[in-house]
């Protein structure tokens, strides 16, 4: 079996293959590497690039995941599966407010908007609490991963003791998801999107 997966930044594919390694060794990925996409959609994803993002659907063979949360409410209207949608469900299931962190503006309302969704099918009101951390993406976009992941966990550190009833935090991008292994000290749930992403595209 194939899984095509579409990426706006490179670093993905081996955060990936790293994780297919470890939990589906059979199963083939095929990374689609858009930048442009990204980049093209700070305002909104455009007509253009949602045509393009329809044109790719349209030659997958088999499922795709969609590894970007910024174009993923329209890779979802073509059928893929957005990577950030098993996390926000199992957010959802979880008691307490959710701390969601996002490290891009672009990610803010489409992820609090999906979070919103998983809520309302599990038919629970949650305190939820946006946590920007747009400041330190430079690092992320400059390949200094380890201060990004450093700066992330320490934002998210600081914010959660202002959080009361904190149940969990939401690592809102793909990006974030380095900054998980920082706080296993923390005291609730650090949930990421790629291990659940991919453990539910492997079934599909």
């Amino acid at each position: 079996m194939a899984l095509t997966l579409w990426h706006t930044a490179q670093t993905h594919c081996a955060t990936f293959d790293r994780l297919r390694d470890r939990i589906a060794p059979g199963l083939e990925l095929r990374h689609v590497v858009r930048p442009e996409w990204l980049a093209r959609s700070q305002g909104g994803v455009p007509a253009d690039v949602a045509a393009e993002i329809a044109s790719a659907a349209g030659q997958a063979e088999g499922p795709v995941l969609c590894t970007c949360t910024t174009i993923g409410p329209v890779a979802e209207t073509v059928g893929a599966l957005r990577v950030d949608w098993p996390m926000m469900q199992a957010a959802a299931r979880l008691e307490g407010a959710i701390l969601v962190a996002y490290a891009l503006d672009s990610t803010r309302d489409v992820s609090l908007a999906l979070l919103d969704r998983a809520l309302g099918q599990e038919g629970r009101h949650a305190e939820v609490r946006p946590l920007p951390l747009t400041q330190f993406w430079p690092l992320f976009e400059a390949g200094e991963r380890m201060a990004f992941d450093a700066s992330i966990a320490a934002g998210i550190r600081e914010a959660a003791r202002r959080v009361p009833g904190l149940g969990c935090v939401v690592l809102a991008q793909v990006s974030m998801a380095g900054a998980a292994p920082l706080l296993d000290d923390l005291a609730v749930p650090v949930l990421s999107a790629p291990d659940l992403a991919l453990r539910v595209a492997a079934e599909m």
